[in-house]
């Protein structure tokens, strides 16, 4: 018979795609998880002399490649040598070539950071006297685009067949046995194990277009896709290929030789021992994904990684679970529901998940923020308050669902002594029925005695009545034998047609009983709704793992800082450094503007605007203005428009301080046709 899809069933999958397409879509470009804290020439500092190489600090440990740093001249071209080599720790170099003439220079750089993520920036720097330049990166959408949002969906996708893999063969060796020979928990654990199998081809392909050009082109580029696997991540990708050939036979075991095992004795054994390889086999899985990202760096890598190892296994018993008992629910047979006892045991098993989920979690949870306010100060923050919301939610929702396994367990007891008393009335009807029986056998005895001395007298009449009486006796034969004997050719096809009616009429009669029960109703709504909550979670999740953790981006603010402030306190010119966050209320309205007044004294400066993102990425907007303002005097609002030099530098000379003073600096900043704010700040000039 043809099954259809349910309207809840229905409404789970649009909820599935909209709330991927949303998240995934709304997520944008990854976010840097490795920053740059420093650089030698500094960002938009003036030399006197060309250097030898331009060097880079970041954050963490990063990867590189032969066009991983570029510094390209006033005109466009490269002026450094090839591949950045290692300095020292996190600084890398890249060696110049020589005889460098005066004029803007700008450096552009593309990394990959410690946890798999793409990163990238610009800056500029002089020689001699500033200059127009037509190097341009523009605003580098690295991890970002068409390519950006298939590799964060695969990562989703990736994360949803890991967890309906493990959860679902879970639940049936853990809950419900019986659930090996259940077509649709078959198909749903099989369904897992290729859709983590194709997200993790697919992620591979990706790869490496994700992580330099971004283009879909260099997708089936081979030699992108030979650097990748000789890349940490290549490495995980390819072990999680081989850990999903071990699970396949795993899979063939327990939906083979394992449902074809009677209880006893046998079966215990062989479920200990796919309780052994499987776990195996699962965490193998889980640390695919711990040694190539978050865990893996950062604060005390070698307790992340297991507890990363445990979180998601955990995850996995949970959601996968959950899902395994959503479709048994809904898709197992009428004649072998799902029993209540096995509700029960996935209930302990999901409460036990969310122990091990808490205690995990915290840990997690403060080594990626290291601070209370990086909940509220950072994306990563925002996105675990996010999270956490969610998982409350869920736990509340699982909470009504233990009330609705109490009342079904409670159900079934009341059954099954009912059973028991509708089987001792008829054991005794049985024995009524015996007697009457007995009784029935005298009297039947009795009138055979008659029928046999009936049956002589009319064998003498018969014997008179000649042939006549024998073509009488003839024709009523005929007539019996037809009575007797149906036609013994009937259709085959009618036959077979009714057949499945009556099968189809049983099958529906069970599911109206089995559905009947409101308990069971009752308990599947509310796991429905778990499902929904786990599909938004879920979705929440991938893009937590591809945003910057909150302390990283901390650290990297104050590390950005204080060389800002060192390089202006060590500057023997007294330049003048102020740094001002701007939000114009629009889309993408959020940035901080920075200003360089050098000498910063009465008379003729040079001043230079940097217009950056929260992020540190150079933002390109349409108009920068500045003004001073000296109130004490009355003086002012004095304009300077500075001119547009590369993405996110414009620079002003000969900008002229009338006297010394605490000076208002305001500078206007409009991002979009109509969104524009103005920010200020005092300072002493000359």
């Amino acid at each position: 018979m043809t099954r259809t899809i349910t309207p809840r069933l229905r409404t789970l999958v649009l909820l599935f795609l909209a709330v991927t397409g949303a998240l995934l879509a709304g997520a944008g470009p990854a976010s840097a998880h490795a920053a740059l804290t420093g650089s030698d020439p500094s960002q938009g500092v003036v030399v006197t002399k060309a250097p030898d190489q331009v060097t880079l600090t970041f954050s963490e440990n990063v990867s590189m490649n032969d066009n991983s740093i570029r510094v390209l001249d006033p005109k466009g071209a490269r002026v450094d040598l090839g591949k950045p080599d290692n300095l020292s720790g996190t600084t890398y170099g890249v060696q110049l070539k020589s005889g460098l003439g005066k004029g803007t220079y700008t450096v552009a750089w593309q990394v990959v950071s410690a946890d798999s993520h793409p990163v990238a920036g610009a800056f500029t720097f002089s020689v001699g006297t500033p200059s127009r330049t037509v190097a341009s990166v523009g605003d580098q959408d690295v991890g970002g685009g068409v390519v950006g949002w298939l590799y964060g969906f695969g990562r989703y996708m990736s994360y949803a067949g890991y967890i309906v893999l493990v959860g679902g063969a879970a639940f049936i060796l853990a809950c419900w046995r019986r659930g090996s020979g259940v077509r649709a928990m078959q198909r749903l654990v099989v369904g897992g194990w290729l859709t983590l199998t194709a997200a993790t081809l697919w992620l591979l392909l990706l790869r490496g277009s994700y992580t330099t050009s971004g283009s879909v082109g260099d997708i089936v580029d081979l030699n992108l896709l030979g650097q990748v696997l000789q890349t940490k991540t290549g490495a995980a990708l390819v072990s999680r290929l081989l850990l999903l050939a071990a699970a396949a036979l795993f899979i063939a075991v327990l939906f083979g030789a394992y449902d074809k095992r009677e209880e006893g004795e046998e079966k215990r054994d062989l479920t200990f021992g796919l309780a052994i390889g499987g776990t195996v086999v699962a965490a193998g899985l889980a640390a695919s994904w711990a040694m190539a990202e978050h865990a893996s760096t950062g604060l005390q890598p070698g307790l992340a990684m297991p507890v990363d190892v445990v979180h998601l296994l955990a995850v996995a018993a949970w959601l996968g679970g959950l899902t395994a008992l959503l479709v048994a629910l809904y898709r197992a047979p009428a004649g072998t529901p799902v029993e209540s006892v096995a509700v029960r045991r996935f209930s302990r098993v999901a409460f036990g998940s969310v122990l091990a989920l808490v205690a995990t979690g915290s840990y997690q949870s403060w080594r990626q923020l290291g601070s209370w306010s990086a909940f509220t100060d950072t994306t990563y923050g925002e996105l675990l308050l996010v999270k956490i919301g969610l998982v409350a939610l869920l736990v509340g929702i699982a909470s009504i669902s233990r009330r609705w396994t109490g009342r079904l367990a409670d159900s079934a007891v009341t059954e099954t002594e009912a059973g028991a008393k509708t089987e001792t009335e008829a054991g005794a009807e049985t024995a009524a029925g015996a007697a009457a029986s007995e009784e029935a056998e005298k009297a039947k005895a009795t009138v055979k005695a008659s029928a046999a001395t009936k049956e002589a007298s009319a064998a003498s009449a018969k014997s008179l009545t000649g042939a006549s009486e024998a073509s009488v006796s003839g024709a009523s034969g005929k007539v019996a034998s037809a009575d007797a004997d149906p036609d013994p050719d009937p259709d085959p096809e009618r036959a077979a047609q009714l057949a499945r009616q009556q099968t189809a009429m049983d099958t529906a009669r069970q599911k109206r009983a089995r559905d009947a029960d409101p308990h069971r109703f009752g308990l599947r709504r509310s796991v429905l709704a778990e499902a929904g909550v786990a599909v938004v979670l879920l979705a929440v999740t991938t893009v937590l793992t591809q945003t910057e953790p909150g302390r990283t981006e901390q650290d990297a603010k104050a590390a950005a800082s204080a060389a800002s402030s060192s390089s202006a306190s060590n500057s023997s010119s007294g330049a003048l450094t102020l740094d001002m966050s701007f939000d114009t209320g629009g889309k993408d309205g959020k940035g901080v503007v920075r200003v360089d007044l050098d000498p910063a004294t009465v008379g003729s400066n040079e001043m230079h605007v940097y217009v950056q993102r929260p992020n540190g990425r150079a933002f390109d907007i349409p108009e920068v203005k500045v003004a001073f303002t000296l109130a004490a005097k009355n003086l002012g609002p004095l304009p300077v428009a500075p001119d547009h030099v590369t993405t996110g530098h414009w620079a002003a000379n000969g900008v002229q301080i009338p006297m010394a003073g605490d000076w208002r600096v305001s500078v206007t900043v409009r991002t979009s046709d109509i969104d524009q704010v103005t920010v200020s700040k005092n300072a002493q000039i000359g």
